[in-house]
């Protein structure tokens, strides 16, 4: 079966434009008696025009590299957009009086949220984030929490990209808008329908610091709580069955939990579960007692009920012991069952337990690479579970749970026009590590591509924080697999797909299993003959910016591209800046380099820290000057040395985007814009139709 993509020929990447060339001013520091030089330190400067004229410069010479892609990332955007039913809607959810969903048209960048009293109803518009998005390049929603009375709609929104969310209040009835509430974190409303909880962070680190009560109509917002531990932030949220308001405070390692009652906002914060060195744990309210998922001599976490009067560690009686092999990561609460979200061999699952009869049934799902959520659920007295499912292969899949029989209805199967599911095919490999550890691999490609060294594929990882990374469904990707590319995920170690194990064998002091994973599976995967060194690109973002950094200075010769988004690169300049934000708190992922065992560790493995006079592979960088999460400059920074000491001769290219933060562009046109340029620079380097 010949691949029936578009006859235009895949087109290289310029090589005769010069690269700007940064300029080097000596900026050295010593610290536990170690002197760096850090040549491009002057690049952080955000607001100096000679900062703005060289990053300028860099996405100048990115144009003319990528020139020659000008019309193939046109039709890879067209062939991307044909796979998008543009105009669509979401499942609608009940809540309280009204079914609530959101809806997209045809060349409008961003959703309509709206709600009806019944289906054949009215529709009254909620929240137009269009509206809210004119004369701004980026717009990001935090929060959309409507009242108890359904009245008002408390939403926050970022008109820079930088997550720094502004609050506003709705009056449902009028539309019209009061309150204007600076760097909101969190919100959520009490029983009474005009108090509002919400959390702020600080105007130097972002730190999630301060937890506020507002009553509208009332002269100011009172302060609450305020945390004052640099490791320490903290976020507000509402018990399913409305009956508390949460208090989380925590860091990488621990979490302590505080609570009100709703019904009477105006009380004082009470300690439910106090803070204790490496305990992480979740609440959830029902009836007179509080559930909690725990991981307190359980590292892969059971569940624990406690009276609410008591809530003292002598008082917790295990609901769902700790099970080898099954890692808990979340518990919904309902009236007369829960339902645990997890993960075995790395996938997700769901099961469901009975609150009356203590019976516990897992929900059978279909395939083995497979991802699993909740979808809305905010009903407390429902028999019905919402979850969404997605594979490589299938599209999001919105489906009812009947969690009295286990019975499922489909709610709505993503429409991709064009799209042909048989054609396509998914398997789950495992790659040896240097310790003997088996990494997994999870693939998806067109089923007629023959698998043989002259395969392209791209790889893609994170490997940090504990995050998973689930394989999902992506219309955007069909253009990479219908030229015949593979793609496939590196299950490695520092993520969180094969439970507490898997997450800390790679963070902090052993960081470096991250890293050597991943190679491992680069080298799998070329002795396999699934592809080759020239046909493999490698991608990441942002702490998988961090992995792709490291690796391409362990192993340049294993690829042929490497795609390397909002990178966290800079590692140790930037761990020592605790004005940055996230700084402080991660010390507990990465460790604080003012120690000097950490110091010398994150040395082995910084990005920029480790460049030197090797031939290293083309190499696409994108960052964002209003990334709150990663500094612009440290992938500026990375690109300017690897520049300056690296002996290749393929394109190392800087695309700075001016009007956007971490995630990039907000728009969804806007957004496959951006993934048709990495998609074309992919295929440029490694890619061909077949």
């Amino acid at each position: 079966m010949a691949i029936d993509v578009p006859d235009r020929a895949i087109p290289h990447l310029a090589t005769d434009p010069v690269p700007p060339v940064a300029e080097r001013r000596p900026h050295p520091t010593e610290l536990h008696g170690d002197v760096r030089e850090d040549d491009y330190f002057w690049l952080r400067d955000k607001g100096a025009p000679d900062v703005i004229a060289y990053l300028e410069a860099e996405n100048a010479y990115a144009d003319a590299v990528l020139a020659p892609t000008a019309g193939f990332q046109n039709d890879l955007y067209a062939e991307m957009l044909s796979h998008v039913k543009q105009t669509d809607l979401s499942v609608p959810y009940r809540l309280g009086a009204y079914l609530y969903y959101s809806r997209t048209e045809e060349g409008r960048q961003y959703p309509i949220f709206a709600r009806k009293r019944e289906p054949d109803a009215l529709e009254e518009i909620t929240l137009d984030m269009n509206a809210l998005a004119l004369g701004h390049d980026f717009l990001g929603l935090g929060a959309y929490e409507i009242s108890d009375d359904g009245t008002l709609l408390a939403y926050a929104v970022d008109t820079t990209g930088y997550r720094q969310y502004t609050l506003h209040v709705r009056d449902l009835r009028t539309g019209t808008d009061s309150e204007s509430i600076e760097r909101v974190t969190s919100v959520v409303w009490a029983s009474d329908s005009k108090t509002l909880f919400y959390t702020t962070e600080d105007d130097v680190s972002k730190r999630r610091d301060r937890f506020w009560r507002h009553t509208l109509g009332a002269s100011a917002p009172v302060l609450v709580y305020e945390e004052t531990d640099a490791l320490y932030d903290v976020s507000a949220q509402r018990s399913r069955d409305r009956s508390y308001v949460f208090l989380g405070i925590y860091s990488k390692a621990t979490t302590e939990w505080r609570a009100l009652r709703s019904d009477a906002p105006q009380t004082e914060l009470a300690v439910v579960i106090p803070r204790r060195e490496d305990h992480r744990c979740q609440i959830e309210h029902w009836r007179d007692s509080f559930f909690i998922l725990t991981n307190r001599d359980a590292p892969d976490f059971r569940l624990v009920s406690t009276p609410a009067s008591d809530t003292s560690e002598p008082a917790w009686r295990d609901v769902v012991p700790e099970r080898a092999g099954v890692h808990l990561e979340d518990v919904d609460v309902f009236e007369r069952h829960a339902v645990l979200r997890g993960r075995s061999g790395g996938f997700g699952n769901l099961e469901i337990l009975d609150l009356e009869t203590g019976t516990l049934a897992a929900i059978d799902l279909p395939e083995t690479v497979r991802t699993v959520g909740a979808n809305a659920n905010p009903e407390f007295a429902t028999e019905t579970f919402r979850f969404t499912y997605t594979s490589f292969v299938t599209p999001a899949t919105v489906f009812d749970l009947d969690m009295r029989t286990g019975e499922r209805t489909l709610l709505k199967a993503t429409e991709v026009p064009g799209y042909e599911p048989d054609r396509y095919t998914t398997e789950l490999r495992h790659a040896t590590a240097s310790d003997g550890t088996r990494v997994p691999i999870s693939l998806v490609s067109r089923a007629d591509v023959p698998r043989t060294a002259e395969t392209p594929m791209l790889l893609y990882a994170y490997g940090s924080y504990g995050l998973s990374m689930d394989p999902s469904f992506s219309a955007a990707r069909l253009a990479l697999l219908d030229r015949g590319v593979t793609f496939a995920i590196a299950h490695i170690r520092g993520g969180g797909e094969l439970g507490e194990a898997w997450r800390t064998a790679g963070h902090l002091q052993a960081k470096l299993n991250t890293f050597t994973d991943f190679v491992a599976c680069a080298e799998y995967v070329i002795a396999e003959k699934l592809t080759s060194p020239e046909r493999l690109a490698i991608q990441g973002g942002s702490a998988g910016g961090l992995l792709m950094g490291a690796v391409s200075n362990m192993r340049p010769d294993l690829f042929g591209a490497v795609v390397s988004q909002v990178p966290f690169v800079d590692v140790v300049n930037t761990m020592l800046d605790a004005s940055l934000p996230l700084t402080t708190s991660e010390y507990l992922e990465w460790g604080n380099p003012e120690v000097a065992s950490d110091y010398a560790y994150m040395m082995r493995y910084s990005p920029y820290d480790n460049v030197r006079a090797q031939a290293y592979p083309a190499t696409l960088v994108k960052v964002s000057v209003n990334d709150s999460q990663v500094p612009y400059w440290e992938g500026a920074k990375l690109v300017a040395r690897i520049r300056a000491l690296g002996t290749g001769t393929a394109p190392i290219v800087l695309v700075t985007n001016f009007g956007a933060g971490h995630g990039g562009p907000s728009g969804r046109y806007d957004h496959l814009r951006d993934v048709a340029s990495v998609y074309a620079f992919v295929l440029a380097t490694v890619g061909a139709k077949l």
